[in-house]
């Protein structure tokens, strides 16, 4: 089956990510879409399996296969974790409506790990460019400003919140260059701090929820191999309309 068709058909969940989900959005910011696909089952009867992941077929758009989307949430993926609490869906079906009511069962107090992990690259990259270049890529500094306010509060919280609110103006003026590069340092010193304090008293548990995870995506694909279509005409691609995730 064509990737495209994958995506076109079978896409469960789509959002919009990036700047206007994080509420960071000005003009010509562009619009990054996500998405999760649920390949239909008869696929994974073949020798040549179907896509983990689609690039496009749109600009600046990328889909994940249901289980790989999962794999990767339960392992607190920053942006895998982020797609799923995006405040801006473009489509949902009722598996993508079960995936939503399963974003709790992803979240745990390994978040703290891998966001912090993912800081401290992210970091490294912003320092070179300050001693290479004598500044950092502002815009990137800002979104690691974002991602560490997000985990810390997720840590206090339990609720992971993308939209940045009173925040906007502030790490808009990191973006523009505006804040000093001591004082942006300073403040992300202070941000991971607060993170690493939340972590140790965190409403979160230890661990995500992986059974309750692994029994929906179970679901999923028996009630994808139980749709009345041919196996012949799923493998070339001509799949009739109804299917498991179809739009």
């Amino acid at each position: 089956m064509h990737p495209e068709t994958l995506v076109r058909d079978h896409t469960v969940y789509a959002c919009v990510m990036g700047s206007r989900a994080f509420g960071l959005a000005t003009e010509g910011s562009d619009t990054d879409r996500r998405g999760v696909f649920l390949a239909p089952t008869p696929l994974f009867w073949r020798f040549e399996k179907p896509p983990t992941h689609i690039e496009g077929p749109a600009e600046e758009q990328f889909s994940w296969e249901l289980e790989r989307f999962c794999e990767l949430a339960l392992r607190a993926n920053p942006n895998i974790l982020e797609c799923l609490h995006s405040p801006l869906v473009e489509h949902i079906d009722d598996t993508g409506r079960e995936l939503i009511g399963l974003r709790g069962a992803f979240l745990s107090r390994q978040t703290h790990t891998t966001f912090a992990r993912y800081a401290v690259g992210q970091r490294k990259k912003l320092q070179a460019d300050v001693r290479n270049h004598g500044a950092p890529r502002w815009k990137h500094a800002m979104h690691l400003l974002r991602l560490l306010m997000s985990v810390r509060d997720l840590l206090r919280t339990g609720e992971l919140v993308l939209d940045v609110g009173e925040q906007r103006e502030p790490l808009l003026a990191v973006k523009r260059g505006e804040v000093p590069w001591p004082r942006v340092e300073s403040w992300m010193n202070r941000l991971a701090e607060e993170a690493e304090r939340a972590a140790d008293r965190s409403p979160l548990p230890a661990e995500p929820d992986r059974r309750r995870v692994e029994d929906f995506l179970v679901r999923v694909r028996r009630a994808s191999a139980l749709q009345p279509y041919p196996y012949d005409e799923v493998v070339q691609g001509v799949v009739p309309g109804g299917g498991v995730g179809q739009r």
